[in-house]
């Protein structure tokens, strides 16, 4: 939080208290991060790792803003920023679908949730990388990454809201939907360890 103490809103330590509280399926782990200090007189902020065996699959944050005063390009007074990164497979990154897929499974997780939302908005970017010269052994790699912002209907509702962006990421990184219902087709894991 950036301003911690009793000068911080209710509602405000009420949803970041929820977020904390907030327990993501057993692959995708959530840390601390320096939350942003510009956007918001309040924020929260938090980094999340998808794993499998040791293979991190996918990453992102998620940052909580709030301004008590409210925000007229928000239309309320919370706002979620997100940003998610996973790998995809060569061929994939090809495909004209997949940012429309991808943006359909942030909608679908939030809906799945029953939770109320407002002035959605993002981006989905593919990008295909080829190695040159020095570098010229490292397999081509692809990435997919969904940057998105909404207005949730509640505050109070965050801790459903970052559930419902782990669940996105776990989807990017290949796993399969945890709960049962409309069969999801998943992206195929990749294939190897992020060079670093």
């Amino acid at each position: 939080m950036t301003d911690p103490g009793p000068r911080v809103p209710f509602a405000f330590r009420q949803a970041v208290a929820g977020l904390t509280a907030a327990r993501p399926r057993a692959e995708v782990r959530l840390t601390p991060l320096p939350a942003p200090r510009r956007l918001a007189p309040h924020a929260h902020a938090l980094g999340a790792a998808v794993a499998v065996d040791g293979e991190e699959l996918a990453d992102g944050r998620f940052v909580l803003l709030h301004d008590p005063e409210g925000d007229e390009t928000w239309r309320g007074d919370f706002r979620v920023v997100t940003l998610g990164r996973a790998d995809l497979e060569p061929e994939l990154a090809t495909d004209p679908l997949v940012p429309e897929v991808a943006w359909s499974w942030l909608t679908e997780a939030l809906d799945a949730r029953g939770l109320a939302y407002r002035e959605a908005g993002g981006t989905v970017t593919r990008a295909d990388s080829q190695y040159f010269g020095a570098m010229a052994e490292r397999p081509s790699r692809a990435e997919l990454e969904l940057r998105a912002s909404w207005t949730p209907a509640d505050g109070a509702d965050a801790a459903g809201h970052l559930l419902a962006w782990c669940a996105l990421l776990a989807q990017c990184a290949g796993l399969p939907p945890e709960a049962s219902g409309t069969a999801v087709t998943a992206l195929p894991r990749r294939r190897g360890p992020r060079t670093v």
